[in-house]
């Protein structure tokens, strides 16, 4: 803020006055100016456009006193005036949200939907056939199944019916073997049979089976000419030889006299649990 000092030209005073009146009236001059300038402000319609520099205003007034009081400088002091800030600006409020309505479904023609059902019905059959192409390859797998578990069955009762078979004829040889020698040797009886030594190779390799020797029994009894038949392991036909050479008869007797009995048959049994009978 700035100030003005006048220096007033005192002539000689015609009466005296109190030294306080002139302060007074400086003041009321210093109000005054205050309440003029609230009115011109107040007055008219402050509207904030534009920032733009305010310059403060300094108003003075020369004031004569009578010169018969002294007067002193008077010293103006007049405030500045506080420039209002211009206002922010008040941005408008934000539009509200626009709501979109989203279009009507236009209903399908009728070509469009007899499309669609063509393609539902061929849907449907492709997959009707993929259905009965699963249910064929499964029936297929499992009759293959079911064939291959009938031949794995036939096939095992085939083979039990050989086995049953090749026993019953290895039994039936057997039957008659033994048929006929007894029949040859009805009339003749063995007076003594010594059992083979089961060979010691057969023992450590667990080699078990039968050996059939057969040999001529001589008008005194005795065996000869004995030959082991086919069948025989080759362990077991030497110690069955030797056997059969140790075999005692009763002679046969025809007609009051010995005769030979040929083609007697021996079989010898070798089993490890039994020995050799």
């Amino acid at each position: 803020m700035s100030s003005l000092s006048l220096a007033l030209p005192v002539s000689a005073p015609s009466f005296n006055l109190p030294r306080w009146r002139g302060h007074v009236g400086a003041a009321g001059i210093a109000v005054a100016l205050h309440a003029a300038l609230a009115v011109v402000l107040l007055g008219h319609d402050y509207t904030p456009r534009l920032p733009t520099p305010v310059v403060p205003v300094i108003t003075t007034q020369l004031v004569s006193l009578p010169p018969s009081a002294p007067v002193e400088p008077v010293e103006a002091v007049v405030p500045a005036v506080a420039v209002p800030e211009p206002a922010a600006a008040i941005e408008p409020p934000p539009p509200p949200p626009q709501v979109l309505t989203p279009p009507a479904p236009v209903p399908p023609s009728a070509a469009e939907l007899a499309f669609k059902r063509e393609q539902q019905r061929e849907a449907d059959v492709r997959r009707q056939e993929r259905v009965a192409e699963q249910q064929r390859r499964r029936d297929e797998t499992r009759q293959h199944e079911e064939q291959a578990r009938v031949q794995q069955e036939q096939a095992a009762r085939e083979a039990a019916e050989a086995r049953e078979t090749q026993r019953l004829a290895t039994e039936r040889r057997a039957a008659d073997e033994r048929a006929r020698a007894a029949a040859a040797s009805s009339q003749y009886l063995p007076i003594s049979k010594q059992a083979p030594d089961y060979p010691q190779r057969a023992l450590d390799k667990g080699v078990q089976g039968d050996c059939t020797v057969s040999y001529t029994v001589d008008t005194s009894g005795r065996v000869r000419d004995p030959r082991v038949l086919d069948g025989c392991h080759p362990w077991f036909a030497q110690p069955s030889l030797q056997a059969a050479r140790t075999f005692k008869y009763q002679p046969r007797v025809v007609d009051g006299r010995a005769v030979e009995v040929p083609g007697v048959k021996n079989t010898f049994h070798y089993s490890i649990e039994q020995g050799v009978r």
